[in-house]
């Protein structure tokens, strides 16, 4: 059997009732798609290319977007140009540290290759480091994995854990890598839906907490070895969170969005240790703007409604990395390291222990 999602397990957190695939493919028209790269020649290498849709004809059809950085050690292409117009007019890639500019420039080119309307393109792709399991010098990721990921990318389910640019991550020195969840809620404004897609690659042991149970703690060395021998004994690595929702947001309510996946890290023990990249995209799919639009007709929620978005960006993020981390599975890798996935029956034995289940 495969390896469970977190409420697989029994474990529910929050207030707000997730969507029906607890996805962030349940915001209607996003799509995700991933390449995998794991072979041991001539390179030791477990990387990939995540991919994210906002919408179908999102390249004629666009979304008002923000981000927001808890911590700056890492890069998302393509910010100046989201802070300047509030848009994006194109799908959104992860992946590995050194691959940022080779999955940058295959977005172009997979634009031009499919005739898009835009004339230049300036393309949205974040990064976390997989250094430790994967041959990061090898430079392994090509144009094509980036195509591939494109090309694959699906509603409904989607797979977690050792996928896409999440496959060599590591999360609180657990098996790491791509988490999903969202979460429904009600505003004064209607009822809407707020997904969160992670690339998990943070955090130390002795501070990750579910529900506020210390986990960590209770999971030491002695049980599942850590990683420590090769990076200090300090909370360090990166996070890259995607939030999507159906509400009709502008720009700077797609800003303040972002900024609450913050919490949700914090839930789960992270805070944006100095050599970390947390780094925060939301887009909202409730308005339309179309490349041929001289005026745009835009509706957006009062600010009052935002709260319950907020709770359900932070929530979805909360979750979407405990299940990237329930999904992950063991993996042996580059100078042969290993990162040991978090055990489920430890990881419930904890729960029950604190009257969380």
């Amino acid at each position: 059997m495969g390896r469970k999602r977190l409420r697989d397990l029994g474990i529910r957190l929050g207030t707000l009732p997730p969507g029906r695939l607890n996805a962030i493919t349940d915001v209607e028209g996003v799509r995700v798609g991933y390449s995998t790269i794991v072979r041991d020649s001539p390179n030791v290498v477990r990387t990939g290319v995540t991919a994210v849709w906002p919408r179908p004809n999102i390249w004629e059809e666009y979304v008002f977007a923000g981000y927001h950085f808890l911590n700056g050690n890492g890069e998302m292409t393509g910010t100046i140009w989201i802070e300047e117009q509030g848009m994006i007019g194109m799908p959104v890639c992860i992946t590995n540290t050194h691959s940022v500019g080779i999955v940058r420039d295959a977005l172009c080119r997979y634009a031009v290759r499919n005739g898009k309307p835009a004339a230049w393109h300036l393309p949205i792709v974040a990064e976390t480091w997989d250094g430790y399991l994967s041959d990061a010098e090898s430079f392994p990721v090509t144009k094509e994995h980036a195509f591939e990921a494109l090309d694959a990318a699906t509603g409904g389910p989607i797979a977690e854990g050792n996928v896409g640019g999440g496959t060599g991550m590591i999360a609180h020195e657990f098996k790491g890598g791509t988490g999903t969840a969202s979460r429904v809620a009600e505003t004064q404004a209607g009822r809407y839906t707020v997904g969160a897609l992670v690339q998990a690659n943070y955090g130390h042991r002795s501070l990750f907490r579910v529900d506020g149970v210390p986990v960590g703690a209770a999971i030491d060395n002695s049980v599942v070895p850590t990683i420590r021998e090769f990076f200090p004994p300090r909370p360090e690595g990166s996070i890259i969170v995607i939030l999507a929702t159906d509400a009709p947001l502008i720009p700077i309510q797609c800003q303040r969005l972002a900024q609450r996946a913050g919490i949700g890290i914090a839930w789960v023990g992270g805070f944006g240790a100095d050599s970390s990249g947390d780094i925060f995209l939301a887009f909202a799919t409730g308005n339309t703007v179309r490349q041929t639009d001289n005026i745009a007709t835009v509706r957006t929620v009062s600010n009052e409604s935002m709260t319950p978005l907020f709770l359900a960006a932070a929530e979805a993020t909360q979750e979407a990395i405990l299940n990237a981390m329930c999904q992950a599975e063991t993996m042996t890798g580059f100078e042969g390291h290993v990162c040991h996935e978090l055990p489920h029956d430890r990881l419930v034995a904890a729960m029950k222990k604190a009257g969380r289940l």
